[in-house]
């Protein structure tokens, strides 16, 4: 199928009165990827071994992808490829290609064969291309959904396409809902199979990609043919649990010496003793939460600009160095997004002073991605949080400027919204309340150390200015504690470094100066993390 046909989207309720109607569930979730471990044993010569399996028989679905992974180390020598005969390019065959891609070094880290089975594929064979006589057989099929069922689509990796009845009747059901709420990176496409679908024919390609997507589709006649019920994203997304604790680390002290000391803050707000530094001094980084409990520390300047990370697990212990992913640069901003323990680092400056709007996106695990594009202004010393429901926003930065821009909950950065109070740089921002932020400090115009604070609502709007409360300043690191509330800390005033804290309430009151228990210093980051109090 080619060309794109737009979705239409219904706003309705139906898809769970249907499924309470007696619609039969698939017990089968369908993985768009599904991984394979390849390890070889001598069994009367040289053998492959799929899932413990020795030459296992392979079923494996049209438009759905497989990744044969080959780090084990007895795989050395043995390239897995595929073929259309059984001997591969042994016995006079060749090849087969289509859909196929290879990393690494069998026998090493990360080497892989991996195929996205084409629509229309033959009955496969998998082969050493070393050595004969090690494989087996790979059957493809496509997978035609069956009527009246629902199924679970699970996309987390990859993209897949599914295909709908030949021969469906008046009023059949089908449901296909989002199982890990991923449809919005990874899009579902819809085979109908020679029919038509909402009128048009089968010559187009019909794309799902709305993350928590529920569709509801139901066969009428020949002449509209598959036509979606429902067709809307569940309405009443999880919303994880709020972090308990937060972490403060890194920064540049009253001696001007980059540190890699780090302080825990306790549900209650009461920051803690020092603790010894882990991974490389720095300032003027991110820091965020990854995976509802974690947090991660990423980029920064050192002497020069880096983009290294250091993980921090829900007991707030921070790992050593990771090595960097995507563009070296400080004074960017973060925010979490999604319902499933995402997070972006974005915007910042690289080691040509050029400011950014690049953005790496954190999986729940806490693996950053490689650049991606950016939107808005590039602009450096920024500050950005959570908002709503798997929403985040970036707001301020160079050059005093007021501008906002909102993150979609599959990590996308829309254009500048106009800005709203006091232009500034280097502010913090923290969550508080429900699906709440704010926005506190920062550097104005003229040096004007301020304390203006920013609420943000459920919404994502930027409210007006608040009369500041406690000692102006910059650079200071802010992070969500106790479940609905805030900390601002340390930064720098227009005479010295200093250390004291601000406690933000769960109504969004910035609290009067709380006296300094970490080491005085500025362009350090925090970040919440730990469901336990």
């Amino acid at each position: 199928m080619s060309g794109p046909v737009a979705n239409n989207i219904f706003r309705a309720s139906g898809v769970v009165a249907a499924a309470a109607g007696g619609l039969n569930w698939n017990s089968t979730i369908f993985t768009a990827l599904t991984t394979f471990t390849v390890t070889v044993q001598n069994v009367s010569g040289n053998k492959y071994f799929i899932d413990g399996v020795q030459q296992q028989t392979l079923n494996l679905l049209e438009g759905f992808t497989y990744k044969f992974d080959q780090s084990d180390s007895s795989n050395s020598s043995h390239p897995l490829r595929f073929s259309t005969t059984s001997g591969g390019s042994h016995g006079g065959g060749s090849e087969y290609t289509t859909g196929v891609t290879t990393s690494g070094t069998p026998g090493s880290s990360g080497a892989y064969t991996q195929i996205v089975v084409a629509s229309g594929a033959p009955v496969l064979y998998y082969y050493c291309t070393a050595h004969s006589g090690m494989g087996g057989t790979a059957n493809t099929t496509a997978e035609t959904v069956e009527a009246n069922r629902g199924y679970w689509i699970d996309t987390t990796s990859t993209t897949c396409t599914i295909t709908l009845p030949s021969s469906p009747s008046k009023g059949d059901q089908i449901i296909l809902v989002d199982y890990a709420r991923t449809w919005g990176t990874n899009k579902i496409t819809l085979d109908s199979n020679g029919l038509n679908y909402q009128g048009s024919p089968d010559t187009f390609t019909l794309e799902y990609s709305t993350s928590g997507e529920v569709l509801n589709i139901v066969y009428s006649d020949a002449t509209k043919g598959w036509i979606p019920q429902d067709d809307d994203e569940v309405a009443d997304a999880p919303d994880p649990p709020p972090t308990q604790r937060a972490i403060l680390g890194y920064g540049r002290n009253t001696s001007n010496a980059k540190v890699n000391t780090s302080n825990l803050i306790n549900s209650s707000g009461v920051v803690g003793n020092d603790v010894t530094g882990v991974g490389t001094a720095r300032r003027s980084l991110g820091a965020v939460s990854y995976g509802g409990d974690k947090a991660i520390f990423g980029y920064g300047l050192t002497d020069s600009r880096v983009s290294m990370t250091n993980l921090v697990n829900n007991s707030g212990v921070v790992g050593s160095d990771v090595s960097g992913v995507g563009t070296a640069r400080s004074g960017l901003g973060t925010t979490t997004y999604g319902t499933t323990g995402q997070a972006m680092f974005a915007y910042g400056e690289n080691a040509s002073s050029q400011t950014l709007n690049t953005r790496n996106l954190v999986n729940s695990s806490g693996v950053v991605a490689s650049d991606a594009s950016g939107a808005g202004s590039a602009r450096q010393a920024l500050a950005g949080n959570a908002y709503g429901v798997g929403l985040g926003i970036f707001a301020y930065g160079t050059s005093n400027t007021n501008v906002s821009n909102l993150v979609s909950n599959t990590g996308v950065v829309s254009a500048d919204v106009t800005g709203v109070g006091t232009g500034r740089q280097s502010p913090g921002a923290s969550g508080y309340g429900t699906g709440l932020a704010i926005f506190a400090f920062g550097e104005a115009a003229g040096s004007d150390f301020t304390n203006v604070s920013n609420k943000v609502s459920f919404t994502g709007v930027v409210a007006s200015d608040t009369s500041g409360v406690g000692t102006g300043r910059n650079n200071v690191a802010a992070a969500s504690y106790g479940g609905d509330k805030g900390i601002f800390s340390g930064g720098e005033t227009a005479s010295a470094k200093v250390g004291m804290t601000n406690l933000v309430s769960n109504t969004g009151v910035v609290a009067s100066d709380v006296a300094a228990v970490a080491t005085a210093r500025e362009a350090a980051a925090a970040s919440g993390y730990s469901y336990s109090a």
